[in-house]
This record gives structure tokens, sequence and C-alpha cells, in this order.
């Protein structure tokens, strides 16, 4: 199965937020390139907000470019078999923690953001991923920070995209 059929899969298997589930499909369907940084009309995107559920906490990075603290995540690259597996690799390559634990259930929220040019606009999947108590991050070339925060505290450093994740992953954990 190709990265592209997986994506129309996932987003089928969505049943969260109906409208933008049907925009991302309409999205793959009138552009085969739309998993890839290439599609100037906008990408899907890939990405996982890690928590520390035991500690009521969050790993955010402080995105190099765009100067905001942010759940991990970016491009699919042609290695990637799935979403799941996109998001899993950007969230581990940009907080540098081994051994992270994709929430079972698929996505969590689905976000559609635009971008600073020549894409228009990332399409991105939201899925959330569990690190142990202990774990250890690093900083990415791709942040300038990256910092556990505690629940109560995103909404005082992060846009409402990343505390509307949040709020879906907590209710995901039962939180």
């Amino acid at each position: 199965m190709s990265l592209h059929d997986d994506a129309v899969l996932v987003l089928k298997a969505y049943e969260d937020q109906p409208e933008l589930r049907d925009a991302y499909l309409e999205h793959v369907a009138a552009h085969p390139d739309g998993l890839w940084k290439a599609c100037g009309a906008g990408h899907l995107t890939a990405s996982a907000l890690v928590v520390d559920p035991e500690r009521g906490r969050v790993l955010l990075t402080l995105h190099r470019k765009l100067r905001m603290w942010l759940q991990m995540g970016g491009h699919c690259e042609p290695g990637d078999a799935t979403l799941a597996a996109a998001a899993l690799r950007e969230a581990t390559e940009e907080s540098g923690v081994a051994g992270l634990t994709l929430l079972p259930g698929g996505p969590v929220r689905l976000d559609r953001h635009p971008i600073p040019p020549p894409c228009h606009c990332h399409f991105d999947v939201q899925y959330a991923a569990v690190a142990a108590p202990d774990a250890v991050h690093a900083v990415s070339d791709e942040s300038l920070d990256v910092r556990w925060f505690p629940y109560a505290e995103v909404p005082d450093v992060a846009d409402a995209s990343v505390v509307r994740l949040l709020d879906a992953t907590r209710a995901r954990l039962g939180a």
C-alpha cells in the first residue's frame, strides 16, 4: 500500500471534523502530489503532540522559522509507509526522545493552516505520542528550543491550534 492510499484510508476512517476531513480527501483526490512538499496548492503533513500523561505535561518545540511553540511534525518523506509512521518519525527526530508510542485510535485532530509561500497551506494530520516520564529530549536543527510544559501552561505559550490538539489528546487519554 502506498502512503497516498494509507492517507485516504486514514482520513476516510476519521470520524471527527467531517467537513475538514472531506476537504482533506478532496485535496488528495485533486492533487496526486498532495502529500508532498512540492505541491504548491498545499500538502498533507503529519505531526504528533508528545505527552507525558503521568506528569501532566507536553513537550513542545520552538520552531526555528516560525518562532512559535508547536507540536513536533513536518513533511511526509518517500520512506514513510504511513501517516502514523511519518508523525512518529517527525516526533522522534524533532524531540530526540526515543521509544515514543502513538496513542491508539489514529489521528487525534486535523488542522489546516496557511503557511508562507511558495506553498499555500498545510493539511496537518495530528497524532499524539506518549513519552516515558524520564524521557530525555534534545534540540534538533529545526528547533530553537525543546521544553516540557505542564498542561495548564500550554495556553500561555502556544497558539489555539496546539491548545485544541492538547484538549483532544487529553480527551483521548481520559485525562
